[in-house]
């Protein structure tokens, strides 16, 4: 049975796991890493399937690492574009209020940029907005200048060279299917039935970050449930009627963002997304549907306690989901002009939402460490943009999980090459450890 031995292992080629291998190997040149990618490319999930916006750490609570690493990544995605030749635009961002009801929301967002330290914000009525999105009405708006849109995809592939050139690996379908300890070593085994082994090992499984944890024998806390979003996209001589972008006032009865109109790179406009359970982790279509995905969701207890909590409003975005005249009314509060001719069939993508046992999806970023294995376990928009932030917090606690000690190739061979020693053999499992990176 084939082995391969590395200093450090990330598991998952999107955005995160990317940035995590950059940053470990700008750290420490020289080392043996390697990702593994269960796809036969890289970024082919959250990655590849989100709107494209470098957010500026509006919406989230101060002192959370949302807030932290957003602003913090926010800054070092533009040093990394502008380093590497990747365009981006910073066509800015307003959020609407539509009618004075979300006059306090908007005053509490305006609170929060200011508090997370959200560079420009400014408060403006209507004559201004008008100026900024001439289509668009609304009593009063959050405007964001530093707001910007880039293809993450190409941010991605341009991380991913970064770490070939650096000595990286990036092996493409290798799925793990089993996590497993002997002495000083993590033991994967994966879906070709070879076992791979790891001084330290990262994982960022974004949709499958759960099942990940738990063949660690991480606790069983946290649960990916699945959230698909699908979008409409503006006829290209329609595109006139958004300048950049413009986003509703997030409603706090409500877990998601809302349908909003976002510009992309490419000069496309997004209108969207609806928020609805996906009946697959992987589905992308309305009818793809996965038994071992919603075995896994509708035995969870949260599950049940958010159905709950939020199933007319569920149902209403199932309803928005298929009647298409009602996800054009919900456009048409901040646009207008917008008709229903205007919007043709766009992409969709899924969210790996964590959710707690009690019902309580998890907002902030999760991480769960333990001696050899930092888990990834909750990583939803904004991770692209902080993905450069969240990856420095990966490596300083790697480096103190790994200290001063490397693994030569010939020790290696040595402590892995009896039969029998594979993944899932001697499991010592992460024991209690339920830490977030930087209080560890």
């Amino acid at each position: 049975m084939a082995r391969q031995a590395y200093d450090v292992v990330v598991v998952g080629g999107g955005i995160v796991g990317l940035a995590t291998a950059m940053e470990l190997l700008r750290r420490r040149p020289g080392q043996r890493l390697a990702i593994l990618e269960k796809e036969p490319k890289i970024g082919r999930h959250q990655t590849g399937h989100n709107s494209g916006v470098i957010h500026s750490g509006v919406y989230y609570a101060p002192g959370s690492l949302k807030a932290r690493l957003c602003v913090e990544g926010h800054r070092a995605t533009y040093e990394f574009c502008d380093a590497h030749g990747i365009p981006y635009d910073r066509c800015g961002k307003v959020i609407v209020a539509t009618d004075e009801s979300e006059l306090p929301r908007l005053e509490e967002l305006y609170r929060r940029g200011r508090a997370n330290g959200v560079p420009g914000l400014e408060m403006i009525g209507p004559e201004r907005l008008r100026e900024l999105e001439p289509h668009a009405v609304g009593v009063k708006a959050l405007y964001s200048p530093e707001t910007g849109i880039v293809d993450w995809g190409r941010v991605a592939r341009a991380y991913a060279d970064v770490v070939t050139a650096a000595g990286g690996e990036i092996l493409t379908g290798y799925e793990v299917t089993a996590i497993g300890r002997k002495g000083d070593w993590v033991l994967l085994r994966t879906a070709w039935e070879d076992v791979v082994a790891a001084r330290f090992l990262v994982t960022c499984g974004g949709l499958h970050s759960d099942r990940l944890a738990q063949m660690s024998q991480a606790p069983r806390d946290l649960q990916i449930v699945p959230f698909r979003g699908d979008y409409y996209v503006l006829r290209p001589e329609r595109r006139h009627l958004t300048k950049g972008m413009i986003y509703p006032v997030p409603d706090p009865a409500f877990p998601f963002l809302g349908v909003h109109f976002t510009r992309r790179i490419d000069g496309e406009v997004w209108l969207g997304p609806n928020a609805v359970l996906a009946f697959a982790r992987e589905g992308y279509g309305r009818l793809d549907v996965d038994l071992r995905d919603n075995l896994e969701t509708f035995s969870y207890p949260g599950f049940w306690a958010l159905a709950r909590k939020y199933w007319r409003m569920g149902m209403e975005e199932m309803v928005r989901d298929f009647v298409k005249e009602e996800f054009v009314r919900s456009c048409q509060r901040y646009v207008p002009e917008v008709t229903s001719e205007d919007c043709l069939p766009g992409p969709s993508g899924v969210r790996a939402q964590a959710l707690a046992a009690d019902g309580a999806l998890v907002d902030d970023f999760i991480v769960q460490t333990s001696e050899r294995i930092v888990h990834v376990r909750n990583a939803p928009s904004p991770a692209a943009t902080s993905s450069l932030a969240i990856a420095r917090m990966i490596a300083d606690v790697a480096e103190q999980k790994m200290g001063d000690g490397r693994a030569a190739a010939a020790v290696v061979a040595r402590e892995v090459k009896a039969d029998g020693e594979e993944a899932g053999g001697e499991d010592e499992g992460l024991g209690a450890a339920d830490e977030r990176l930087g209080n560890d």
